[in-house]
């Protein structure tokens, strides 16, 4: 028996061949300095911000010179897949706008692309067809070890302090004969096919990563699994090889957890003569915890979750701008320069990423996005927390569509002038802010009166002014002309250098005339601009909100 009789018993039906496949994939058409890149996510989890960091990267570095970004559904280790974790993942793509140029969703029946399928298990023909060549190559073979007997290898290694995998004296059935090996097979005994190495690690070579620039590794002599004998599904390594090459992606962008596996992977492409696509290792996502700086914990940090910026409510260019201020040092300083552009016009480089890991802070997030929301119409504003309090706050979005033109007057408050307030950096944080504009929200209140003034005190202002002196008609000046001719009837200095000079001679100050009324119609002591807010609130309102006060 011969090698391809071995692969023809372990795969009876795979008549196509690696050429065939190269030929179905040709290289791509594509500009000069276009890449391809991808997002392959494994269903086995839901997304995390280090996965949204590296989506970030592949969609910018794709569309930034006509490139192609695809969606791959990685989906091999079926015992692990979580249910809900593809619609999800697909969920975020859509949520951001980083839309797929090539992808296949399974539950919707849609496809678009000629390099798929673009879900691994679908592609099974096409990872036996390689493992096939390589087990009529002789590069391959099936491996008989049970379970029982690698766990005793593995045990013998760690106790010898040995390198732990399958190689020299422990790859037992890697110089099985053909027909040896065909016998176990018709036997029925359960085998995986094994890369059969050939590398020496004692051997280094290098290999260039676009982050931690060059590198030394000792080359692969582990025997290291191809194709699972559970689902004969390849493993992960193996997948990426193939579909990495035939959907011929120019830029692989991952995780340094991976930095490990390259030199598995430099053999794997080395063993078919494949042009290895560039590697991009994007560094661990940090985050100031006290004192220490530490990776950021899924189990830990409620914002390593990608739902915890739509549940808050978080602008999706705000997020995205967070994300690239610490994947390039330079990111910045380039948005200082072109502040309207869109971040698919930045010449992202991996060269200017951080090796030692990449700082995500929450107060920079909220910075980025009080920012962007500060520079918005309201009208925009009011579209989006319209669109965010449908999933998240019902009650409220019945309130601000039943005063929907109301509503969008609150949020103008101090918004198109020459340095609009910066209040809001999610839509969580909106109702919270703006809540005692309506009657509906403003129950059971308890007012924040300065405690040096007596209830008379308190009493005679609100009375006086908006009996005798306020007008909703008037324009800011004379509101405010009004305001300080109220406060010199009443005992308060108008001018506040005067009063600064000599308080012993005044109640109190204009300003603290200006508290009593901000406090008596809203509870708070800091607002936006009171005129505007009695303005909107209208005379009527306000005389039934301060007749309430006691």
């Amino acid at each position: 028996m011969t090698t391809k009789d071995l692969a023809d018993l372990i795969f009876p039906n795979i008549t196509k061949t690696v050429a065939d496949y190269e030929a179905m994939y040709p290289e791509r058409e594509l500009p000069e300095g276009a890449k391809v890149t991808r997002f392959a996510p494994s269903p086995t989890g839901f997304m995390h911000i280090g996965n949204f960091m590296s989506t970030v990267i592949d969609y910018v570095m794709a569309k930034k010179n006509g490139g192609v970004f695809y969606l791959r559904n990685e989906d091999t280790d079926s015992a692990r897949e979580i249910e809900g974790a593809v619609e999800y993942i697909r969920h975020v793509l859509q949520h951001y706008d980083m839309n797929p140029d090539e992808y296949e969703y399974r539950d919707t029946n849609e496809t678009k692309g000629n390099y798929g399928p673009y879900i691994q298990s679908e592609r099974k023909d096409i990872y036996h067809a390689f493992i096939k060549h390589l087990i009529i190559e002789g590069k391959a073979y099936p491996c008989f070890l049970t379970q029982e007997e690698m766990d005793s290898i593995r045990e013998s290694q760690t106790r010898d302090k040995r390198r732990i995998g399958i190689y020299g004296r422990y790859a037992k059935y890697r110089n099985l004969t053909p027909d040896e090996a065909a016998e176990r097979i018709n036997n029925g005994e359960k085998y995986t096919i094994r890369l059969k190495s050939q590398g020496d690690f004692n051997k280094k070579f290098k290999f260039t990563d676009l982050v931690n620039g060059d590198m030394e590794f000792p080359e692969n002599d582990i025997d290291i699994p191809i194709m699972k004998s559970s689902n004969l599904l390849p493993t992960y390594h193996f997948a990426h090889l193939v579909d990495d090459h035939l959907m011929r992606t120019t830029y692989v962008i991952r995780g340094q957890e991976w930095v490990s596996s390259v030199p598995v992977h430099y053999e794997l492409f080395k063993t078919f003569g494949f042009k290895m696509p560039k590697y991009v290792h994007t560094p661990l996502i940090l985050k100031k915890d006290g004192d220490k700086i530490r990776k950021i914990s899924k189990r830990l940090d409620p914002e390593a979750r990608m739902t915890y910026y739509e549940e808050k409510g978080y602008p999706i260019l705000a997020v995205i701008e967070a994300i690239m201020t610490i994947a390039n040092s330079n990111y910045e300083e380039w948005r200082d320069k072109h502040p309207d552009a869109h971040f698919t016009e930045f010449e992202f480089s991996p060269k200017k990423m951080s090796v030692s890991g990449a700082l995500f802070d929450l107060d920079k997030l909220d910075n980025i996005s009080k920012n962007y929301l500060s520079k918005l119409k309201a009208t925009e504003v009011y579209d989006l927390l319209d669109t965010w309090s449908k999933e998240y706050d019902k009650e409220f979005n019945e309130l601000i569509n039943k005063y929907k033109e109301y509503t969008t007057s609150v949020l103008n408050i101090e918004r198109e002038q020459k340095k609009p307030r910066k209040d809001y950096a999610s839509f969580s944080e909106i109702k919270g802010q703006i809540w005692y504009m309506f009657d509906e929200l403003f129950t059971d209140v308890e007012y924040n009166f300065d405690p040096k003034f007596s209830n008379d005190d308190i009493n005679e202002v609100l009375t006086t002014y908006f009996n005798e002196y306020y007008n909703e008609e008037d324009d800011k000046d004379t509101w405010f002309n009004k305001m300080k001719e109220m406060s010199e009837k009443l005992g308060y200095c108008s001018n506040m250098k005067e009063y600064k000079e000599n308080p012993d001679n005044y109640k109190g100050s204009v300003a603290d005339v200006s508290n009593i009324i901000r406090v008596g119609v809203t509870t708070l002591t800091q607002t936006p601009d009171l005129y505007i807010i009695l303005k909107l609130l209208g005379s009527e309102r306000i005389k039934t909100r301060i007749s309430k006060i006691k």
